[in-house]
């Protein structure tokens, strides 16, 4: 008869909350903390270090949702982005994914999440209020929806551009095509399709 393996309640709990973060499984979990284990001083006490510091020390920022250190966050409270414009993303991730491009010099706007009938989120579920009394600012111009493109996200950008109607300010969408550097062939239906639709002048 097959026993599950036990490696001791605190190991075990380690494992255990090892595997509920994203793209660890049970096995992946087990390595991880094997990996700890062997290396305390050099990885474990560190990141038991860190850890600590970030609960104590990190919150979202009461104005976009931005996790810093500072309330309002860096972004928000630095003289040398553009305050005008608004960019609307769906995590924090996002944010960090367009502060890596370095092409963007805006504010920024973490919904929190996409609107979703299925897992239940609403309107109300997500920071879309607080978007709306930034988006009625007289310095804010335009408003940059880039949510993901999939269900969720577009039905969520038709939404917030819906509610932005009486705000008086431009909205605009990131374009949606093919990559730099993609090649037709491996495109998928849906990317051809978006890029057919978001052609422009050249």
């Amino acid at each position: 008869m097959y026993r599950k393996a036990s490696y001791g309640s605190e190991l075990d709990h380690l494992i255990q909350l090892l595997s509920k973060l994203p793209g660890l499984g049970p096995r992946s979990a087990r390595r991880a903390a094997l990996q700890l284990i062997k290396r305390k001083d050099s990885i474990m006490r560190p990141l038991s270090t860190a850890l600590a510091e970030v609960a104590e020390h990190v919150n979202p920022c009461s104005n976009c949702g931005n996790l810093d250190t500072i309330d309002p966050c860096h972004i928000c409270s630095s003289e040398k982005r553009d305050g005008t414009i608004i960019c609307v993303i769906e995590d924090v991730a996002d944010l960090w994914a367009l502060e890596r491009a370095g092409s963007y010099s805006g504010k920024y706007h973490v919904l929190g999440g996409t609107l979703s009938a299925l897992d239940g989120v609403g309107p109300d579920d997500l920071n879309i209020i607080s978007l709306i009394e930034r988006a009625n600012k007289d310095i804010v111009t335009e408003v940059i929806i880039a949510t993901n493109a999939t269900v969720d996200g577009q039905t969520t950008a038709h939404y917030i551009t819906d509610r932005l109607k009486n705000c008086h300010v431009a909205v605009t969408r990131l374009a949606h095509g093919v990559p730099v550097g993609g090649e037709l062939d491996y495109l998928d239906d849906g990317t051809l399709t978006a890029a057919l639709k978001s052609r422009r002048p050249f």
